[in-house]
């Protein structure tokens, strides 16, 4: 009779604990995702029956821990996140900001929290999400960062624009490399040669930046067929005409307009961190100055130096060379308008 009666008892207790368990559980859910633009989202659904007394909303979210590597990393206050969805009682938190560079785990804690509660951890570049039960004042177990969602620092982010800015000219800009060399080859001296540089460098330099900061914009079906048509006039100029004019720096310049716009959509395309937007733009530029540069110091060591003063560089370098130059040139106009 007296198992029964506490049989009886263990089965009525049960019946009023699993309520208030699950009452507990559902106190706060917590939703964190890291996506691959660097920055991260933490949201809070806060049932407001169940917050204890004094106690608000904004405080559980505030006082979260946030851990990368083990050390606390400081956010902004909540933001409260409407949300037409959620139930009358509940609340919706976020915290949301960059994620740290050269991280590799993520920890969250909340001693704010009472009882249990739900983390669930999204990495943009997985398909599936982590969840794990966490109890209240102690941290959850490590949640390792994909590669893609962790921000690279500056100095990274700089090497690496360089890189591409140079890796952009040489080895995969040959018409951008056949264009200088067309500068190349009308000039005798390093002065005349390093004026027309110049001003292609400046003339880029501001349609680069122009562009990506959408003030002025043309399709590629458009700048890519006028780039082709600036190599061929650069070279057939070089074939009718043995002297430097006064107007081919300004002629330079305009085409530094139109390969500014060539750069520009090389770089949409791989896109500009936006946490160091301007080091990741003035490193690619100095990236493609690099590229051609090297371009040059190339042609007047290997050309220029030895031949330029012989009786026979015009007939045998400049004018073969141009042709080649502009014959190229006219191809890729004919298949980039085709």
């Amino acid at each position: 009779m007296n198992r029964r009666r506490i049989a009886a008892l263990l089965v009525l207790a049960a019946a009023f604990a699993l309520p208030l368990v699950a009452h507990e559980l559902g106190l706060v859910e917590i939703d964190a995702m890291f996506r691959k633009d660097g920055t991260y989202t933490i949201d809070f659904l806060v049932h407001l029956d169940h917050l204890a007394p004094g106690q608000t909303p904004q405080s559980i979210a505030d006082k979260a821990v946030l851990s990368f590597d083990g050390k606390p990393f400081s956010h902004e206050p909540a933001q409260v996140l409407p949300h037409p969805g959620d139930p009358p009682m509940v609340q919706r938190l976020r915290i949301s900001g960059r994620t740290p560079p050269n991280v590799s785990r993520f920890t969250f804690a909340d001693d704010q929290v009472l009882g249990y509660y739900v983390l669930t951890l999204h990495n943009e570049s997985q398909p599936n999400a982590t969840t794990q039960w966490v109890e209240g004042g102690k941290a959850s177990e490590p949640y390792p960062l994909d590669r893609s969602v962790v921000p690279a620092s500056r100095w990274q982010i700089i090497k690496l624009y360089l890189i591409l800015g140079f890796t952009h000219i040489l080895p995969r800009g040959l018409d951008h490399v056949l264009f200088v060399l067309g500068i190349f080859l009308l000039a005798v001296n390093l002065r005349a040669m390093m004026w027309q540089v110049s001003a292609f460098t400046v003339a880029h330099t501001i349609t680069l930046a122009l562009t990506i900061y959408g003030v002025v914009s043309l399709p590629a079906r458009i700048v890519e067929p006028l780039i082709a048509l600036s190599i061929v006039y650069v070279a057939v100029e070089n074939v009718f005409t043995s002297r430097l004019h006064a107007w081919r720096p300004l002629i330079v310049f305009c085409f530094g307009l139109l390969h500014g716009m060539g750069f520009a959509g090389v770089l949409t395309e791989i896109g500009l961190p936006r946490s160091e937007f301007i080091p990741a733009l003035l490193s690619f530029n100095v990236g493609v100055e690099c590229g051609q540069l090297t371009v040059i110091l190339t042609a007047f060591l290997l050309v220029g130096l030895p031949f330029r003063r012989k009786p026979w560089y015009r007939q045998r370098i400049v004018i073969p060379a141009s042709l080649a130059i502009a014959t190229m040139g006219l191809f890729w106009f004919i298949q980039r308008v085709m």
